[in-house]
């Protein structure tokens, strides 16, 4: 036979024995000489009820994403997402510097940041002060510093009924407690400013503008509730705030008016700040704007021709009294 035809070997049978069937293997009987097994107690009823409390809530927050309507809970939820991403952020340039250290360079330079493009009589100065900060720190340290301000200017975007800054400076307990630096929660705030705050309308017809003070204004959040409740009353005019609230502010302490200069500016709201003490150096007309702050809504073309309108009236005023005289 050719060796290409080899012959086929029988298959042989196997003469393994087949495996027995096993059964289900019954537990063994704990031995009577050992202690009884430990079974964790139940929960209280009380407990459970608030985890089911707590569970409903979550459900409430997280709710699905097929949800398009916007509630007061996911603005919420989007509000304290953007506060994380922003402590997330500043913890990781915490580790080479102080908190406290950290939290004025970013505020100072961002308040030049938007300061800069439209106070041209201040953008040497504060250019200088801007680019000396921020030589401080390294080139990946650099990069999230306007991360921070993204997240500063999304919180204000998605909820601006709010004092961001004022709440997270307080939460890291960068406030000065021992000179009875404490800010007014917002809802304090809000609350205040709907019993204080009256009817606008005939001021907004003999001016054409109201004016909001607040010589120790901190971040700003007694001024921010007092423009949105201004803002609700103007929207029954059909006026837009923005060209008809001017808000005015001074505090002794730089960061936190600088805050409040930040928070005003995202907001669009026409107001120059000062740093300075309200007693010894109060804002006064004739005053040097060297420690002034200006919004950007402030340079709008709306505010500058009343501006200018005032020192007209201003002049002519003075040359009346003159002649009379």
């Amino acid at each position: 036979m050719p060796f290409w035809k080899k012959k086929k070997s029988k298959q042989q049978k196997s003469t393994a024995k087949e495996k027995p069937a096993v059964g289900p293997v019954k537990p063994k009987q704990r031995p009577s000489s050992l202690p009884p097994k430990y079974e964790p107690p139940k929960m209280p009823d009380y407990i459970l009820k608030k985890e089911d409390a707590l569970k409903t809530a979550i459900n409430q927050v997280y709710g699905s994403k097929s949800e398009k309507a916007v509630t007061p809970s996911t603005v919420q939820q989007k509000n304290s997402d953007t506060r994380k991403e922003f402590l997330r952020v500043f913890g990781r340039l915490t580790t080479r510097h102080r908190a406290w250290d950290v939290w004025r360079d970013f505020v100072v330079m961002f308040a030049c940041s938007l300061s800069n493009p439209v106070d041209k009589s201040h953008y040497d100065e504060r250019e200088k002060r801007y680019l000396k900060i921020i030589n401080k720190y390294n080139r990946e340290e650099q990069q999230l510093f306007p991360e921070l301000a993204a997240h500063t200017v999304m919180a204000l975007e998605e909820n601006p009924e709010q004092d961001f800054l004022g709440g997270i400076f307080m939460e890291l307990g960068l406030g000065d407690g021992k000179n009875g630096q404490f800010f007014t929660p917002y809802h304090i705030c809000a609350l205040m400013a709907k019993i204080t705050v009256d009817d606008v309308s005939k001021e907004i017809e003999e001016k054409g503008y109201v004016t909001i003070h607040d010589p120790c204004c901190g971040a700003g959040a007694t001024l921010i509730a007092g423009v949105h409740e201004v803002r609700r009353q103007l929207e029954k005019m059909n006026l837009n705030y923005q060209n008809h609230v001017l808000v005015v502010a001074q505090d002794i302490d730089e960061v936190v008016a600088l805050m409040c200069y930040i928070h005003l500016s995202l907001l669009g709201v026409a107001a120059y700040i000062k740093v300075g003490d309200v007693f010894c150096d109060p804002i006064r007309e004739g005053d040097s704007t060297e420690n002034y702050w200006f919004t950007m809504m402030y340079f709008s073309d709306v505010w500058q021709t009343r501006l200018l309108i005032r020192r007209m009236d201003d002049i002519l005023k003075g040359e009346n009294k003159d002649d009379k005289h």
